[in-house]
């Protein structure tokens, strides 16, 4: 289809001259109104230096180790179209509206002149001199004076808000086209050292070692530097030379006041810029302020009419003018107190766009937006020539590549009731810049441009921070969450930092945990960047825990691999995945475990009664205290090898010690009169506290006491009576002899055996005798009958005379024994003595 002649196909009719073609239907309107797909998220992927680093707005960013593919090469300076086009970037806006009058500089050419000879032979220059002593106005001219001094030209920067690392990488990012990459500490150093070039630094906040820092890592470029005398300044040994400046003098005040004006001044205005100078101690700001005032004077005294009968300047005068123009009335000049602070003045006799952006400006700290957003924020569409009005009475100043309020503005406007409504104005700069920044169509150049005015919306508003109200959002919440994305995306990290303790505080006001959990991740990611370890681990691990009580899964996955990275930076992980400790993990320390010694210790001869344990004791004995090793040695495979050496020796010790103690055990038991053989489980007797007995139960019937250490076999007839332990019951004829084998704990066997060899007698049960005192015979009467087991094997030849046992277990029975698994003590037949009582104690 031809665009210039329309075929007959773009008229409904075909070409074959059929029937004509139905038109296609409008789209309809109510997809405008309807719900739109979601925008997509826009990720930015960047090198800073060791890292692949992806600007992820949505669930934080994530960071890996550069793949080598992914490693950009050496970079490249700019070209000189380039370098011409990078330098006007750097440079103020020109304000729109009418051409204003360029004013010369005026008493500065002895100055201009011995920077430039300092320059053209290497010298750095400090420039000093306070605000507002046309030291910007002179540093401009002098780069127009140096652009062919140096290899790479003129580089201009601004120190305001900026530190010495910050400088270094503007520098950088202005002499070569390295896009999306950022590089790490020392090729940043390596890069700038081989820069040679005019450096114009205005408006820097720095001084002494920090100066230093910056001087000594651009050994190559030439220094000119703009302060204020409340800088600190350069150190003895720094060889900078410094240049101050001072007032106009007076005649060359009146100068600049008629070029200002555009006309000879008349002798009550003379007089009246005399008075000035003496009050202003010459500054050419409050000329340049004078002037406009007599500029506004003027354009009251002929009318608006006069001056433009289009009607141009139709709004120049305010509406609470307290003259009436047209009646030809004679305006006095400013008193001289309006003079030495002419800002309300000035800002009274603006148009109404013009005193909004002012409000803006003191609601900023003194940062005016740019003129693109001023009909936003005014709400009138010709807001943007507020800021020539601004420029032409010298209420704004230019600071690098914007403007801010002079010198003085801001405390005159805020006296004058212009800071009434700071929270109010902030607010809507807030909303406003929070959804612009996050806008796909604006880059994160953009955004990095007005990144003073969103820090300075953010710190009027994070103190004030509330919880919403329910399905609102905070502002400064919202305004951190776009605006730090891209300032990471842009390079201006310093703003990124800014933005994100801001925005954790603000979150935190407004109990937005999500919202805070992103920004931890954030600032974690930024000091892994930056190689802070510590400080990376902290804020990740802060952010995994709010993610996790908030069943975050993707942004405690992000979390949790950057924790990783940390992890393999400092040397806490393992060296081999799956053979070492997880990561964040601490190894523990050595220990050595070996099997106790038997329950009753080594089998001796007359060990101590007491109860054997039920289970084996398992002894540990741990390494001595002693420093931790480092994180360091502890990774990778020489602390594997270790650690695997470690395991080996505590596994042949605990092999060792179990194989001594197997050996122990086989031969304890050759000896089969062993006394450690005759302890049972149960606690011996032992005499009572209250009734001196030795702890065994007292018999029903205790009308017969016995004697107090022999004991009687059971009678085998109960006698006539029937009933066993009576008088009439037969007494056993012959007594057995103690054994000569360990008797332990045997009790009276049931019957006597008349031969050697072993009999099996019936098991019967009798009850412990009371102790009685012995008698004659040696025995006693037998009382209730006691438990007794099948002897075992029969006892020696019985003796009629009673012995005393030196066994552990006291004296043998006078019956065949039988082995037992009671604990208790066996009654001997008889006791040769009250002491052997206590002897068998």
């Amino acid at each position: 289809m031809d665009p210039n002649n329309r075929g007959p196909e773009e008229y409904g009719h075909d070409d074959d001259g059929g029937s004509p073609r139905q038109r296609p239907p409008r789209d309809s309107l109510t997809t405008d109104f309807g719900q739109h797909s979601p925008t997509l998220a826009r990720t930015v992927q960047l090198v800073a230096g060791d890292f692949l680093l992806t600007v992820n707005p949505v669930d934080g960013s994530e960071i890996e180790a550069c793949p080598p593919g992914e490693r950009p090469g050496r970079p490249e300076r700019y070209s000189a179209a380039e370098r011409a086009e990078v330098d006007r970037a750097a440079r103020p806006p020109v304000p729109p509206g009418p051409t204003r009058t360029a004013l010369s500089l005026l008493a500065r050419q002895d100055e201009r002149e011995r920077l430039v000879r300092l320059l053209a032979r290497g010298r750095s220059v400090r420039l000093t001199g306070p605000a507002g002593s046309g030291r910007t106005s002179l540093l401009d001219l002098v780069a127009e004076d140096c652009a062919d001094l140096a290899p790479d030209g003129v580089v201009r920067l601004t120190g305001f808000n900026r530190t010495a690392s910050e400088l270094l990488y503007d520098l950088f990012y202005a002499v070569f086209n390295s896009p999306l990459h950022r590089p790490d500490r020392d090729e940043l150093l390596s890069c700038v050292r081989e820069v040679g070039a005019v450096v114009v630094l205005d408006d820097i906040e720095f001084g002494g070692a920090a100066l230093d820092e910056l001087l000594d890592a651009t050994p190559e470029c030439a220094f000119v530097i703009g302060a204020t005398p409340d800088v600190p300044a350069p150190s003895a040994d720094s060889a900078v030379e410094e240049i101050f400046l001072s007032g106009l003098e007076r005649a060359d005040g009146l100068e600049l006041l008629e070029r200002s004006v555009g006309r000879v001044l008349t002798e009550e205005e003379s007089n009246w810029a005399g008075d000035l100078w003496f009050e202003s101690e010459g500054l050419p700001l409050r000329f340049v302020q004078a002037g406009a005032l007599l500029r506004q004077r003027d354009r009251l005294r002929a009318g608006a009419n006069a001056v433009d009968e289009f009607g141009v300047f139709a709004d120049a005068a305010p509406v609470d003018a307290p003259f009436t123009p047209d009646e030809g009335e004679e305006i006095p000049l400013p008193a001289l107190g309006e003079a030495a602070a002419p800002a309300p003045l000035l800002a009274s006799r603006l148009s109404e766009s013009a005193r909004a952006t002012l409000r803006f400006a003191v609601a900023l700290g003194g940062e005016v937006p740019h003129q693109a957003h001023l009909p936003a924020l005014v709400g009138d569409t010709h807001a943007d020539a507020a800021l020539g009005e601004l420029a032409d009475c010298g209420l704004v100043s230019p600071v690098g590549a914007r403007y801010r309020l002079a010198a003085g503005v801001l405390t005159q406007l805020e006296a004058a009731g212009y800071g009434d409504d700071i929270e109010t104005r902030a607010l809507t700069a807030a909303q406003h810049y929070g959804w612009w920044a996050g806008h796909p169509s604006v880059t994160p150049e953009r955004v990095c441009a007005e990144a003073d005015a969103l820090l300075a919306a953010l710190a009027v508003l994070v103190p004030a921070t509330t919880p919403p109200a329910e399905g609102e959002e905070a502002a400064t919440v919202q305004l951190a969450r776009t605006a730090a994305p891209a300032f990471a995306a842009g390079g201006h990290w310093g703003a990124w930092e800014r933005s994100l303790r801001a925005g954790s505080e603000a979150s935190r006001l407004a109990g937005e945990v999500s919202e805070q959990a992103y920004f931890h991740h954030e600032l974690g990611i930024l000091a892994l960047c930056g190689g802070q370890l510590d400080r990376a681990r902290a804020e990740l691990e802060a952010s995994i825990g709010l993610r996790g009580a908030l069943a975050d899964k993707r942004g405690t996955v992000a979390g949790r691999r950057a924790l990783a990275l940390v992890s393999d930076r400092d040397g806490s992980a393992s060296g081999l995945v799956g053979l070492g400790a997880m990561a964040g993990e601490e190894m523990p320390d050595a220990r050595y475990d070996e099997s106790a010694s038997p329950p009753g210790g080594v089998p001796a001869a007359f060990p101590p009664l007491q109860p054997p344990a039920d289970s084996q004791t398992i002894v540990v004995h741990r390494s001595p205290s002693r420093p931790a090793p480092s994180r360091k040695a502890r990774g990778g495979l020489k602390g594997l090898a270790k650690r695997n050496l470690v395991a080996a020796g505590a596994g042949a010790l605990l092999v060792a010690v179990l194989g001594t103690v197997v050996t122990l055990g086989a031969t304890s038991d050759n000896d089969p009169n062993s006394p450690s053989n005759e302890v049972g489980v149960n606690p011996s007797a032992s005499v009572g506290i209250d009734d001196g007995n030795l702890g065994a139960d007292v018999p029903k019937n205790d009308d017969n006491p016995g004697d107090t250490g022999t004991a009687t076999s059971r009678p085998t007839d109960p006698g006539p009576d029937g009933t066993y332990g009576t008088s009439d019951d037969p007494t056993p004829t012959d007594v057995a002899e103690p054994s000569d084998r360990p008797s332990g704990t045997q009790r009276p066997g049931s019957g006597t055996p008349s031969s050697p060899k072993p009999t099996t007698p019936k098991p019967s049960t009798t009850k412990p005798s009371t102790p009685s005192t012995p008698t004659g015979s040696g025995t006693s009467t037998p009382t209730t009958p006691t438990p007794t087991v099948p002897s075992e094997t029969p006892s020696s030849t019985p003796t009629t005379e009673p012995t005393t046992s030196d066994s552990a277990s006291g004296p043998a029975s006078t019956t065949p024994v039988e082995t037992s698994s009671s604990a208790s003590a066996p009654q001997s037949s008889t006791v040769s003595s009250p002491s052997n009582s206590a002897q068998v104690i």
